[in-house]
C-alpha cells in the first residue's frame, strides 16, 4: 500500500475563527457556491461530531457520482478538523480511502487555511499527476468560493 500526500495552503484576510466557522458549514455552503462539483451533502448518521457519516452527491463538473465520508476528529478551539472518504466512486477503484486534515492557523492580518490530503492506495497503482493537480485546484477553488460566501454574509460569519 502506498500513499500520496497533497498540501493546500490558502492565505485569508479573515480571522481564523470566521474561516473555521464557514468551513464547518461546508455541507450547506459548498452546494450553493460550487454546484457543478457538489450537488448535495447529506448527514445520514450523527450530529456533526466525531463519527458522523455524510453522503456527498457530486455534480456534473467532476467524474464522480457519490461518496461516503466520516468525521475523524474535530477541535473547534484549535480550528482543526479531520475526515475521510471511505466509500464511493471518488476512490477511483484504486484507493482505500482519502484522509483530509484541515487546520486554520491565525497569522498577522488574517489566517492561513491548511489542508493535508492523503490518498491511501490499495496497491502500487496511484492516481495520475493530472488527477492530483485537478483535485488540488478543486480544493483551492472551493475554499476561495466558501470564503467569498462568508464575506458576503457577515451576519452569519
Amino acid at each position: 500500500m502506498s500513499t500520496i500526500t497533497v498540501e493546500v495552503e490558502v492565505r485569508s484576510q479573515f480571522p481564523a475563527d470566521k474561516v473555521f466557522k464557514a468551513f464547518s458549514d461546508f455541507d450547506i455552503i459548498a452546494p450553493k457556491v460550487n454546484p457543478h462539483v457538489f450537488k448535495s451533502i447529506e448527514t445520514v448518521e450523527g450530529n456533526g461530531d466525531v463519527g458522523t457519516i455524510k453522503i456527498f452527491n457530486f455534480g456534473d463538473g467532476v467524474p464522480f457520482n457519490s461518496a461516503k465520508y466520516k468525521v475523524d476528529s474535530l477541535d473547534a478551539g484549535n480550528h482543526s478538523y479531520s475526515y475521510s472518504f471511505i466509500e464511493g466512486d471518488n476512490l477511483i477503484g484504486i484507493l482505500d480511502s482519502i484522509n483530509y486534515h484541515v487546520k486554520v492557523v491565525p497569522c498577522d492580518g488574517g489566517c492561513v487555511f491548511k489542508q493535508t490530503v492523503t490518498y491511501n492506495c490499495k496497491g502500487d497503482e496511484k492516481p495520475s499527476e493530472e488527477f492530483i493537480k485537478k483535485e488540488k485546484e478543486l480544493y483551492e477553488n472551493t475554499y476561495k468560493a466558501i470564503e467569498a460566501y462568508a464575506a458576503a454574509h457577515p451576519e452569519t460569519y
